[in-house]
């Protein structure tokens, strides 16, 4: 539905018990399960939340939430000036609505990024509109200033990890003045999510290692940020002997243009493993760059015909994908969770993967769960890979052990559980700090 086709909450009116079931809006600027991370989260718990018998409304801009069954989508849409075939597109004159309009183009057009900010903006005024209809709002890491203030439910917010982190690494990679402005500039909107961050009364995130830096890095006081994991969907992602295996067949799931997956180290793994095993090659499941660091790579070592991506495929081919594969790799310099590694283990295919950031939180002990490595080591990464593919009897193990922890620790049904928890905390507090109580 669109915004103006409102749908009111099958709960409206009714007071919340305390075990009883809420009434949650769901805001997510970017949800599109197939853009990122953030629009799985949205998928997923949303769906769960649902199974506990809450009432959950996504309420989303363009790529539009994909949502399972129970949980529905109110559309709030932006100019969407990213989408393709058109990416920063000048919108005609017709399709200005209001200043906010007039604010996202302009934004994008000094080279910035408004849509965490605009969002946040059209959130507010929708959510105004809508006063009494939900018993929280829960915003996946929009962290925009139009979400301070009375939104007329309590406020609980996920951050996955500081988006200061990418700024870096992005930085960090940059060639020249110009390129480093030009991230500046994309980046300027992490400033506004600094300064909302440290005034957010409930904060989520998904590891030990997030909670780590949002302290560090946005200034959120500690005892205000929870960890709450969150993981795969052990149903879907599952072992299945009936898919054979590939041999030499390497998986990761990674974007060719962003430093932080740390692709390129693979690729240049790849290389060094080929001159041994000749028939290892990798799968990337993301978007293949036309140029860049990864696109020079695969044309230095000539690995054309050795490594191949893979968009837009379903759930299903995905997963006999990744249960396809000799070995799954996660080469990132920095992960908030890493969703990618939990996705793999479950499905019992051996991991290897970086120290970086919270990737041994989810992949645990080297050795034991899976074979861990340096970031940005590209030898040791073929070391561990060679390994691998050389040891059935250790694939197996790891393989097994992997989906043993995943199903342990890192679930969506534990995933809702905890993040309800933390709602109904949220909705007591308020409850408590209301005016003459």
């Amino acid at each position: 539905m669109t915004a103006e086709a409102m749908v009111t909450s099958p709960f409206a009116g009714s007071a919340t018990r305390a075990d009883g079931p809420l009434r949650i809006a769901l805001l997510t600027y970017k949800g599109n399960p197939f853009c990122g991370g953030q629009g799985v989260y949205v998928r997923h718990l949303s769906r769960e939340l649902v199974r506990l018998g809450h009432s959950v409304e996504v309420i989303g801009a363009q790529p539009y939430p994909v949502l399972d069954t129970g949980a529905t989508l109110t559309e709030l849409p932006s100019l969407d000036l990213y989408r393709s075939p058109d990416p920063f597109r000048t919108p005609g004159r017709d399709e200005y609505r209001d200043w906010i309009d007039a604010l996202e183009v302009a934004t994008m057009w000094t080279g910035g990024f408004p849509e965490p900010l605009t969002f946040s903006l059209r959130a507010r005024r929708h959510l105004a509109a809508r006063a009494g209809e939900f018993d929280v709002i829960h915003d996946n890491q929009t962290l925009g200033y139009g979400l301070l203030g009375q939104l007329g439910a309590p406020l609980v917010t996920t951050i996955h990890h500081p988006i200061t982190v990418d700024r870096q690494l992005e930085l960090d990679a940059a060639q020249d003045r110009k390129k480093r402005l030009s991230v500046r500039r994309w980046y300027a909107f992490t400033r506004m999510q600094e300064r909302v961050a440290r005034r957010l009364p409930s904060v989520l995130t998904v590891s030990g290692t997030s909670k780590q830096e949002i302290v560090q890095h946005l200034g959120v006081r500690d005892e205000r940020v929870h960890v709450v994991h969150i993981g795969a969907d052990t149903d879907l992602w599952s072992p299945d002997p009936s898919v054979a295996e590939v041999p030499g067949r390497i998986v990761t799931t990674s974007s060719a243009d962003v430093p932080l997956k740390g692709l390129v180290y693979l690729v240049e793994a790849l290389a060094k493993l080929r001159t041994e095993r000749p028939d290892a090659h990798l799968v990337v499941v993301g978007k293949r760059a036309e140029d860049g660091p990864v696109a020079r790579a695969i044309e230095t070592y000539g690995l054309q015909d050795a490594v191949r991506f893979v968009k837009g495929i379903t759930d299903a081919q995905l997963v006999d994908l990744v249960r396809g594969a000799q070995v799954a790799c996660v080469p990132s310099l920095y992960e908030g969770f890493s969703l990618p590694a939990a996705e793999a283990m479950a499905t019992g295919t051996p991991l290897v993967a970086t120290t970086g950031g919270a990737i041994p939180e989810v992949a645990g002990p080297d050795g034991e769960t899976c074979l861990a490595v340096p970031t940005g080591d590209a030898g040791a990464l073929a070391a561990a890979l060679g390994r691998l593919l050389g040891d059935p009897l250790l694939r197996a193990r790891l393989g097994a052990a992997g989906r043993e922890r995943v199903l342990a620790r890192f679930t969506w049904a534990r995933a809702a559980e905890g993040t309800a928890a933390h709602y109904r905390a949220a909705v007591e507090s308020a409850v408590r700090t209301r005016p003459g109580r």
